[in-house]
């Protein structure tokens, strides 16, 4: 989930178009009637509710509202389940996540105490989601807005997993969310568009996941009213609504926030909070903000640095083949639409990413919370060690000994493959034998790989195709004869296109000339007849 400080997605000049409900009706007026809708659908049935929360302002305002209008009824009366989500996607802006962290402590401990049936729940994606995983294990290149390979698999599908478990458990769910029509235009549609389609009252049905609705309870608050709720009212599970103000001026470019007392400006700022890798966005500014506003968070400039590098022009350091082994040519021209990362690239991004975890782990600036800090998991690197090895055919095994270099400690590696007959010192052989031909190099590695894999086995089925497989992303001279190649099959396919239209063409003529002959005839059957 994403944190957002005003000013993302829309102009604050169109943002203030939209009434304060506050301004309109008073503070108090307006809470009084939230707690009490809130209470009403609460108890109107017995579909347990799932509140998404970032931690951000939004998400913060609906779940405070929630806590105090369920504290307020009877014990008897609470009786249903109150589930709190967050997602974390493993590279959270680290200061956002301690904060979400602390947040779920503190819920969880008084929401116990005081006998409401709130429950924080911590998701992250599994192994073979994540985003270090599929960039370096896999050869993802950084994420684009035209491949955002990372949100279905980091974000979405998390949530919508715990939440397809509390429909099968339950036969239905409520999700509560933040979202406000005063985030932008094309929100305010989509809302607008839900309402009009409400299955009951406050409640519409989920876009994707069948038995489950869609609650937004500050669906027509503006920014400034989120903000004075939060600062007017205490945080009823003991976080600090005021250190949440300060994360949000820390993470702006001029350190201000300047709350309803300024309308003729952004709230709080102009950035958003959320993965520190982002590339899907030009500038990551809240991270550029926290570190230009704080000097105790100069921690975080080797994180800043290493997503910068991320974002940088990468065709150079990606394969001519795509992921599939195939090669494809941009339309424009006859380059080689470029595919994963090479070996190099993605041992390099490792190195990169190990030794800011070092860094940042012994700035002095660092805070005790990031002193252990994992920018990259153990469960990640043992499953990008088995991508390279076994599914990339890598048998070097490289990453024990980048991590050793990089970090100073041993990797405790797992065992692959007890029978594996090569290592670094014959694959050094096989590539000096090679004499750096790093295609022809792969493709005896993964022959050599292939043979032995089926050695020993009763059955060899599909041997052929993958030795085949092997040929056809190996046997090119060089990237030149690649795209020579592949410019050649276009040609072709290409012309053998233009065949097939020609004598289509050809047909339907024929058909029609044959039409018309067959009316001429039955025009002269006519006439002679009569």
């Amino acid at each position: 989930m994403r944190m957002h400080t005003s000013g993302e997605t829309m102009s604050e000049a169109r943002k203030s178009a939209r009434q304060s409900i506050f301004k309109a009706e008073g503070l108090q007026e307006v809470l009084s009637r939230s707690i009490e809708q809130i209470q009403k659908t609460y108890l109107a049935d017995q579909i347990p509710w799932v509140i998404g929360y970032s931690g951000g302002k939004d998400s913060t305002a609906v779940l405070q509202l929630v806590w105090l209008a369920i504290s307020k009824l009877p014990p008897r009366d609470r009786r249903k389940a109150i589930h709190v989500i967050s997602t974390d996607t493993l590279v959270e802006n680290p200061v956002v996540a301690a904060w979400v962290d602390r947040s779920h402590e503190v819920m969880g401990e008084n929401a116990a105490r005081l006998g409401l049936p709130i429950y924080p729940h911590k998701l992250t994606p599994d192994v073979q989601s994540t985003f270090w995983v599929n960039l370096i294990g896999r050869g993802y290149p950084a994420p684009r807005p035209k491949f955002r390979w990372c949100t279905e698999r980091m974000k979405i599908r998390p949530a919508d997993e715990f939440i397809s478990d509390v429909v099968k458990q339950n036969g239905e769910a409520i999700v509560v969310l933040g979202t406000r029509k005063a985030e932008s235009s094309v929100r305010a549609a989509r809302m607008t568009a839900n309402d009009e389609g409400r299955v009951r009252e406050n409640l519409s049905s989920h876009s994707s996941l069948p038995n489950a609705f869609i609650y937004s309870p500050i669906a027509e608050w503006t920014n400034d009213d989120v903000w004075l709720f939060l600062l007017q009212v205490k945080n009823p599970w003991g976080h600090d609504n005021k250190a949440l103000l300060s994360m949000y001026q820390g993470a702006s470019p001029d350190a201000e926030c300047p709350v309803v007392l300024d309308t003729s400006t952004p709230s709080c700022g102009d950035s958003r909070f959320g993965c520190w890798v982002c590339t899907l966005v030009e500038k990551d500014k809240s991270m550029s903000a926290m570190i230009q506003n704080d000097e105790e968070r100069e921690w975080m400039a080797p994180l800043l640095e290493l997503r910068n590098a991320l974002d940088e022009p990468d065709h150079d350091k990606r394969d001519f083949r795509r992921m599939s082994g195939t090669v494809q040519l941009f339309t424009r021209d006859d380059r080689p639409i470029p595919g994963p990362y090479t070996q190099a690239t993605r041992e390099e991004w490792l190195r990169r990413l190990l030794t800011a975890q070092e860094v940042v782990r012994n700035h002095p600036t660092a805070p005790p919370e990031v002193r252990g800090i994992e920018l990259v998991t153990q469960d990640e690197l043992h499953e990008i060690r088995r991508i390279w090895v076994v599914e990339k055919y890598e048998v070097e095994d490289r990453l024990p000994t980048i991590y050793a270099e990089a970090t100073g400690r041993k990797f405790l590696a797992k065992k692959l493959d007890d029978k594996q007959p090569f290592g670094a010192e014959e694959m050094t052989i096989l590539k000096s034998a090679a004499e750096d031909d790093q295609i022809h190099f792969e493709l005896v590695r993964e022959l050599l790989q292939v043979q032995r894999s089926y050695r020993t086995a009763g059955r060899r089925a599909k041997l052929y195709e993958r030795l085949e497989d092997a040929f056809k992303r190996g046997f090119y001279n060089d990237v030149e004869d690649a795209t020579g190649r592949a410019a050649r099959r276009r040609d072709l396919r290409d012309l053998l296109e233009a065949v097939g239209e020609a004598g289509n063409a050809g047909q339907n003529a024929a058909a029609a000339l044959q039409g018309e002959l067959g009316e001429f005839a039955e025009i002269q059957k006519s006439e002679t007849a009569k």
